[in-house]
């Protein structure tokens, strides 16, 4: 079976941790134990968020020089390779030595003209005062917008339209290699008017990336890794209940919050809708049963009846 597993950020940085190189091996280390009983058996693409880490690499270059900030697309292909490199390794070290493992930079284009880059909303780098936020506007022709009680830069979340290194993607699959790519939602870049491709200042959901790349390559089963064991409805209410298994006509039902669990429910239920297989959401502890379909919430469209959870 060939599956594609999202990582989510706790894979990497769990809430609350420091973003050392130590703590992020440690979690990584942690997936690739969930992983690697998967990579035995089945066919393996791995895709990883990179959101804390080029918040770190934005403030490093801050600090360097503050008028010439690295852009976005380039940040994304530092971390791409960053922690490609901690999971190779990691997997690495649990699995026979003859089986090989390969980080791809990868590139995803969007459309120059998407609406998103009319309304800014992905949150980036560090959180600044209102008059900060302003001023950094004003100079370098950023979108800043209100996070919580500080400000913070937005800039465009596009839809991802192709995936440039698919073709490599399906080469090393043939040769037996566990593939990492389109990590942070791929670097995201679009064709200028003389017909160049180039990078853009904005961020793609990695949800919906990774979506496109299990379709595109056939996985029979995609995966979102998080950090709660299921989709719940009612989510921190005495109410809440677990959905264990559903139609994405069922689930689109159901309203879930933009900033978490909506984009995965969205993906979920495009890529069960359009590829006419499986997706699942869950926690990464419990991966070998959201494959036997025993753990987390399973979208289909072949499932007639929604089916529900404990409530934890």
């Amino acid at each position: 079976m060939r599956i594609v597993v999202a990582l989510g950020g706790n894979a990497l940085l769990k809430r609350g941790e420091v973003l050392t190189a130590t703590n992020q091996r440690a979690n990584v280390r942690l997936a690739a134990k969930a992983l690697a009983p998967l990579a035995a058996s089945h066919e393996l693409i791995i895709t990883h968020g990179n959101g804390p880490q080029v918040g770190l690499l934005a403030l490093q270059g801050a600090a360097y020089k503050p008028d010439e900030v690295f852009p976005l697309d380039v940040m994304g292909a530092e971390t791409e390779g960053m922690i490609g490199y901690m999971i190779e390794q990691e997997l690495g070290n649990l699995l026979p030595s003859e089986v090989p493992l390969a980080t791809l930079l990868t590139m995803i284009e969007v459309d120059s003209n998407d609406p998103a880059f009319q309304d800014p909303t992905k949150f980036v780098g560090p959180v600044y005062s209102e008059e900060e936020a302003r001023s950094l506007a004003a100079a370098k022709a950023w979108s800043v917008k209100q996070d919580g009680d500080a400000w913070r830069r937005v800039v465009p979340s596009p839809t991802p339209k192709r995936i440039f290194e698919i073709r490599p993607i399906k080469w090393l699959l043939e040769k037996g290699s566990i593939v990492i790519c389109a990590g942070g939602g791929g670097i995201p870049t679009a064709y200028d008017a003389d017909h160049n491709l180039q990078g853009v200042e904005a961020v793609i959901d990695k949800d919906y990336a990774s979506e496109l790349l299990a379709r595109e390559l056939g996985a029979d089963l995609f995966i979102m890794a998080t950090d709660v064991n299921a989709v719940y409805v009612d989510w921190g209410k005495p109410s809440q209940r677990a959905i264990r298994q559903a139609s994405p006509q069922t689930l689109r039902g159901y309203e879930f919050p933009a900033g978490s669990m909506g984009p995965k429910v969205d993906a979920a239920c495009k890529f069960a809708s359009d590829a006419g297989r499986s997706a699942a959401i869950g926690a990464l502890s419990d991966m070998a049963r959201i494959v036997d379909g025993k753990a987390g919430t399973t979208v289909n469209v072949s499932t007639t009846e929604i089916a529900w959870g404990a409530s934890d």
